[in-house]
C-alpha cells in the first residue's frame, strides 16, 4: 500500500499540493530524480520551469543548485534504491515520505523527526553528508519564503512500515 498526501499530515490532499513550499521539495526530488533515471534533460528543465515561475529567476538559481546538490548525494549515499511517483501524482512513495520529512524536519527543529528520516534513507556513514546538503537546500527554501508544513512523526513511521507496490519511475 502506498500513501496518500494526505495521510501524510492529516490534511486535506488537493491542500497540501496547492502549498508551494511542499511542492518545490515534492516536484523538485521526482523531477530530478527522474532525470538521473532517464538520462535526460527534460525533467531538469521542468524543475527548473517550476521554481523559477514560483520563485524568480534568480532566487531559483540558487534553489535548484541546492536541490540538485541535494539530490546527487542522496542518490550517493541513499541505503536503497530512490524511488518516486510520476510527476504530480497525488501519491507518495516511502523515499518521497522521507525526503519531505527530512526537509519538514529541518525547517521546523524537529530533531525526531529529521534524525528518523536519516537513518532510514542514508547509510549509516554518509547520514551527516545527507543532512549537510538537506540543510543546504531547506535554509535556500527558508530563505525564499517557502517552508515546509511539520510533518507528524507517526505519518513518516506509517510510511516506513508499508509495504512497497507500486510504479515507478
Amino acid at each position: 500500500m502506498n500513501m496518500r498526501i494526505s495521510q501524510l499530515n492529516g490534511a486535506n490532499t488537493a491542500g497540501y499540493f496547492d502549498r508551494l513550499p511542499e511542492k518545490l521539495v515534492l516536484e523538485g526530488y521526482r523531477r530530478w530524480t527522474a532525470g538521473f533515471e532517464t538520462g535526460s534533460i527534460i525533467p531538469w528543465e521542468m524543475t527548473w520551469g517550476l521554481y523559477s515561475e514560483v520563485l524568480g529567476p534568480s532566487e531559483a538559481k540558487r534553489a535548484v543548485g541546492e536541490l540538485s546538490h541535494f539530490i546527487r548525494v542522496l542518490r550517493h549515499c541513499a541505503s536503497c534504491q530512490l524511488r518516486a511517483f510520476p510527476f504530480d501524482s497525488h501519491h507518495v512513495c516511502r523515499e518521497e515520505c522521507l525526503t519531505l520529512g527530512l526537509i519538514s524536519g529541518l525547517h521546523n527543529q524537529d530533531a525526531l523527526l529529521l534524525d528518523t528520516c536519516l537513518e532510514a534513507i542514508a547509510c549509516k556513514r554518509r547520514c551527516d553528508d545527507v543532512a549537510a546538503a538537506a540543510s543546504n537546500f531547506a535554509e535556500a527554501l527558508a530563505d525564499f519564503g517557502q517552508t515546509l508544513l511539520p510533518i507528524p512523526i507517526h505519518a513518516i513511521d506509517t510510511a516506513l512500515n508499508i509495504t512497497h507496490r507500486a510504479t515507478f519511475h
